[in-house]
This record gives structure tokens, C-alpha cells and sequence, in this order.
């Protein structure tokens, strides 16, 4: 038997490629002619190497999911304090009023909204990918409650939550064509939640 040819491209860049073509048309927008333009690979070259678009999909998102989890945990480590970790990220997102950054919005945010009711892998892991943000959430609000700048009563499940849907509001805010101000304000009011 002989095998078959070796990939004569890169899998990293041809993923990350779909990804971003995922990330501004969404996974049913999303057409196979799309990503092979985006990709530079023929069709046999896409199923040899990633199999079918939904699993294309699925390593895209897996790959943005891992790559923000891993970007903001170790922001949440070398943070002096979590509640400075999370006004520092929320107010950097409000900074992004009118940018193409907030036109695109998250992708796992993107795709959970497109797929959240739907059946399926893909809607799975943007379920899991909420999932996992909120996870990361629920790490800062438990050092936060312990470095006594977040309300130490309250349910640091249901604070994590609180963020989650406090970031995907925000996300849909500027995707939407909220200023600065507006995004500003916003933030504050719901920050000012974590220490009551």
C-alpha cells in the first residue's frame, strides 16, 4: 500500500484561517468555497486534513477557546488583585467601541447565540465554551470575595454567571454600535454588582 500524499501546507495556519472566516460570517453563514478561499486549500485538501466543516468548526472554536482561556488566566495570575483583573478587562472591552474588533464581537459568544438552541456538536461546544469562560470567571470572583473586594456573602457561582452574561451583553453592545461612553457606563454599573 502506498500512503498518500503528505499535507504540503500548514495545519496551524489553515485552521486559524477558517477560524477567522467563522468568526465574521458564523457557522451557518459560513460556506465551504469561503474557507477554501480563506484556507488556499483545494476541497480533498480540507477532508484530508480537517475532515468535514463542522469539524473544521470545531477545531477553530477549540483553538479560539483555548487561546482566550489561556490569554486571560494568566492575566488573572498576574494581576495584584481579581477584582483589578476584571475592571481591567471589562473597561479594555468598552475601549473597543467603533473598532473592527467589536464589529466581530467573541466567537464563542457569536456561536452560542447562532447555535445555543440548535442540536449538534457544534452547539455543544459553544455551550461548553460559555462553560468554560464562566469557570475562569468564577476563579476571579473566589480570589476577589478572598482579597475582600468582592462581596463575600454572595454566591460566586451565580457572580460568574453574572459576568458571563455581564461580557456577551457588553459584546453584543458594541457589535450593535455602541460608543465608548455607553460601553463605559455600562461596565460600571455592572462591576459596581460584584461588591454590593
Amino acid at each position: 500500500m502506498t500512503r498518500g500524499r503528505p499535507i504540503a501546507f500548514s495545519p496551524d495556519e489553515a485552521a486559524n484561517a477558517a477560524m477567522q472566516v467563522f468568526w465574521a460570517r458564523g457557522y451557518e453563514s459560513a460556506s465551504t468555497r469561503d474557507l477554501l478561499e480563506a484556507m488556499g486549500l483545494s476541497r480533498s485538501s480540507l477532508y484530508q486534513a480537517f475532515g468535514n466543516k463542522e469539524q473544521l468548526f470545531l477545531e477553530a472554536l477549540r483553538r479560539y477557546r483555548e487561546s482566550l482561556l489561556a490569554r486571560l488566566e494568566r492575566r488573572l495570575e498576574a494581576a495584584p488583585s481579581a477584582m483589578g483583573f476584571l475592571e481591567t478587562l471589562f473597561c479594555e472591552t468598552a475601549q473597543e467601541a467603533g473598532s473592527e474588533r467589536a464589529a466581530l464581537g467573541c466567537l464563542i459568544f457569536n456561536s452560542a447565540s447562532e447555535l445555543g438552541q440548535h442540536n449538534g456538536l457544534p452547539s455543544q461546544h459553544a455551550r461548553q465554551s460559555i462553560v468554560a469562560l464562566t469557570a475562569l470567571f468564577q476563579q476571579a470572583v473566589i480570589r476577589g470575595q478572598a482579597e475582600g473586594d468582592i462581596a463575600p456573602k454572595r454566591n460566586a457561582a451565580a457572580l460568574a454567571s453574572y459576568l458571563t452574561m455581564g461580557m456577551a451583553g457588553l459584546r453584543t453592545l458594541l457589535k450593535s454600535g455602541a460608543t465608548t461612553d455607553q460601553a463605559s457606563q455600562a461596565v460600571e454599573l455592572l462591576l459596581d454588582g460584584l461588591r454590593r
